[in-house]
């Protein structure tokens, strides 16, 4: 039996709430939940690429006025860059390999309402996630998006929704809880 993180325990499903938003069953894709991560990674920490940016403009500036004249710097920084970005996107593709992470990429029918979100593996059992734990949520031009914490989130396509209203109903679910705006 796999590990749940968080409040997402297994628990005897009680009686399913007849407003809640049914998903389909669907699973993450790994591809998906890489370029997530990294754009994630890229909006939390886009402040830094400021740094390599001004390490070249002092360069330039210290070559043009004959101060100081050196190129490997340039070489320096391109390959410090590439070999960041390499690094963390090596680490989230190690994670869709890892067992312990083999969870994340399963299939689960998701029921929302306003109290929590039941992500079911199947009828009896499944995990409940309280609104409190989704830190902020956005749409993404085929998804919504509810981020948990530093690269946790649950991706829900809308294809998986089974009707526009069900669409509709979980805006103003997210527009109540001032999660989206």
């Amino acid at each position: 039996m796999a590990k749940m993180y968080g409040a997402q325990q297994r628990v005897q499903q009680a009686p399913s709430n007849p407003l809640a938003i049914k998903t389909k069953k669907f699973s993450l894709e790994k591809n998906k939940y890489i370029g997530l991560c990294m754009r994630q990674l890229f909006s939390n920490q886009w402040k830094w690429s400021f740094l390599p940016l001004a390490l070249i403009v002092g360069n330039v500036a210290l070559n043009l006025t004959s101060v100081y004249k050196n190129y490997w710097i340039y070489i320096f920084i391109v390959v410090g860059v590439i070999g960041y970005v390499l690094f963390w996107l090596i680490q989230f593709t190690g994670i869709t390999q890892l067992a312990q992470y083999k969870q994340l990429f399963d299939k689960y029918r998701y029921e929302i309402d306003s109290r929590q979100i039941f992500m079911k593996i199947s009828d009896k059992e499944g995990g409940m996630i309280k609104w409190d734990m989704i830190t902020s949520a956005y749409k993404d031009k085929d998804a919504y998006v509810f981020t948990m914490g530093k690269y946790q989130f649950i991706h829900l396509p809308f294809n998986v929704l089974t009707s526009d209203n069900d669409r509709k109903l979980l805006d103003k679910i997210l527009r109540d809880k001032g999660l989206l705006l």
